[in-house]
């Protein structure tokens, strides 16, 4: 049987995830700053002696709400059915009309109260995509409308609000004190059958096991099934340790081994996205990265294999201007270990952009210290791709075959972290309407347009004025795209669509 990774969202079964480029996806509704709620914490390291666990559901039950959300589709007839050619031979009884119909599509999920006015932490997959949010509280049937505060496809974490005051909030626990064999709770709502209970220890800790994003995952054998994502993982005295998010199932359900985010991980996220509505992680700028296998080790001479070795440095980059090198090894940041690239994006991550950083080094059989000030992930998802720059203009298109496309210029910043070639121009993509005709097309996020019916493409202004200028029924598109480091052409409908 094949083994299969497996975000356990709501009901819609499994989902396979490969590896992608880091992408992060960032919802906000404009509103004042808000200050940061107080949350209950305690760091003491678990009572590891505890015996009955009904004390401990009773404390942190209340806190796991349950997630309903809803998800408008627009779908349009099959024209194929009303070809004049089909109708002749089998008549009128597959025809129907021309009219663009709405489906819903519903899902479930879990999520944790964590402040007392309403804030809410969950899977970001649980709520990506949603276009209607729903909470109920355990043992209150009630339905309430959230508000979505925001998300983080690279932690996999989201924030949602609702009103109030007054909720049972979960104490939070200091993740970095779990250990191996530590037994942990798993409360959620799986396969909507209402609030449940699982028991399990910690099976590992630190896990990367193939999904998008940064990966510090707490493995458990706690049973974990579809409609668990978003729900809590809690330790043997009731304290949030992490939120759950994923398994990996032969058959989609539990198999003994699911993973959590760690709540000291969600704890950032949540913070940043209550107080600014935007998540910011830090990025170390114009290198190229690799992990170190025991070959490698030899031929540079390494004590052991940990470290990242980089590969090329950008010329003009932070990391060019810092003094790092081809063939340099870094093993520590700000003073924490680094053992793969794994672990030192998540590193890096949590710095704040723009802040020195103190790498630690292994060059020529010595030790150096090089401060590098880091940079800011530039997201490369539609939504946020450009916002992040001031210098950059967003162009829409108004014209019919790309109507609901968002494109801008890209700086050489963009150019790295999506690690285009330098004879790649054109166009990013930066939001895309998911029921537009380029989408149909196969259009997709960050990528990047490159010629209009074989017209060049060197900025947003190109695209926009050739599409504006194209009169035929198709629009070919030329694209570079990042994932695939590759060229593809696509066709595009330019029939207007009906509103």
């Amino acid at each position: 049987m094949t083994m299969r990774l497996t975000r356990t969202f709501a009901g819609l079964g499994v989902a396979a995830f490969g590896a992608a480029i880091f992408a992060v996806a960032v919802h906000f509704t404009a509103r004042a700053a808000e200050s940061i709620p107080t949350f209950c914490i305690d760091s003491t390291p678990a009572n590891r002696d505890a015996a009955s666990f009904a004390g401990v559901v009773k404390k942190t039950a209340p806190s796991v709400v349950n997630i309903y959300t809803a998800r408008f589709v627009k779908e349009r007839p099959n024209p194929f059915f009303n070809d004049p050619i089909f109708r002749q031979f089998f008549g009128n009884q597959f025809a129907g009309d021309d009219r663009e119909r709405t489906r819903k599509e519903q899902s479930l999920g879990s999520g944790v109260i964590v402040s007392s006015n309403g804030y809410i932490v969950t899977a970001n997959h649980v709520v990506a995509g949603a276009d209607q949010i729903k909470i109920s509280i355990a043992g209150n049937k009630t339905e309430s409308n959230a508000r979505l505060i925001g998300r983080d496809e690279l932690t996999d974490v989201a924030v949602l609000k609702i009103d109030g005051e007054h909720f049972p909030a979960a104490t939070l626990a200091d993740s970095d004190q779990l250990e191996v064999g530590d037994v942990v709770l798993a409360i959620g709502n799986p396969f909507g059958v209402g609030q449940t209970v699982t028991k399990g220890i910690v099976s590992a800790l630190g896990r990367s096991v193939g999904f998008n994003g940064y990966q510090n995952f707490i493995q458990t054998d706690a049973a974990i099934n579809p409609g668990n994502s978003g729900g809590a993982l809690i330790d043997a005295q009731g304290r949030l340790v992490g939120i759950n998010t994923a398994i990996i199932s032969g058959s989609g359900g539990n198999q003994g081994i699911g993973f959590a985010v760690p709540v000291n991980m969600a704890r950032r996220v949540l913070q940043q996205l209550i107080t600014t509505g935007k998540i910011r992680h830090g990025y170390l700028d114009g290198v190229s990265l690799q992990d170190i296998d025991g070959n490698l080790a030899k031929e540079f001479a390494l004590p052991d294999e940990n470290g990242v070795l980089i590969g090329d440095v950008a010329a003009d980059s932070a990391a060019a201007k810092s003094g790092l090198k081809s063939g340099d090894v870094i093993t520590a940041v700000n003073g924490r270990v680094v053992a793969d690239v794994n672990s030192l994006q998540l590193i890096v991550s949590g710095c704040e952009p723009g802040s020195p950083a103190a790498l630690k080094i292994f060059r020529d059989a010595s030790i150096k210290i090089i401060p590098v000030t880091l940079g800011e992930l530039v997201t490369s998802s539609a939504v946020d791709a450009q916002k992040n720059s001031d210098t950059v203009t967003t162009t829409a298109f108004k014209t019919d075959a790309l109507d609901g496309v968002t494109v801008a210029d890209f700086e050489r910043t963009v150019r790295v972290q999506l690690r285009l070639p330098d004879n790649v121009q054109g166009a990013i993509v930066t939001q895309l309407d998911r029921d537009s005709n380029a989408a149909d097309a196969g259009l997709k996020p960050t990528d990047i347009i490159t010629e209009i019916n074989h017209q060049p493409v060197k900025n947003s202004a190109d695209a926009v004025r050739l599409c504006k200028a194209a009169k035929s029924d198709q629009i070919l598109l030329k694209i570079w795209r990042p994932a695939l480091a590759g060229t593809r052409f696509l066709s595009v409908d330019n029939a207007k669509r009906p509103k």
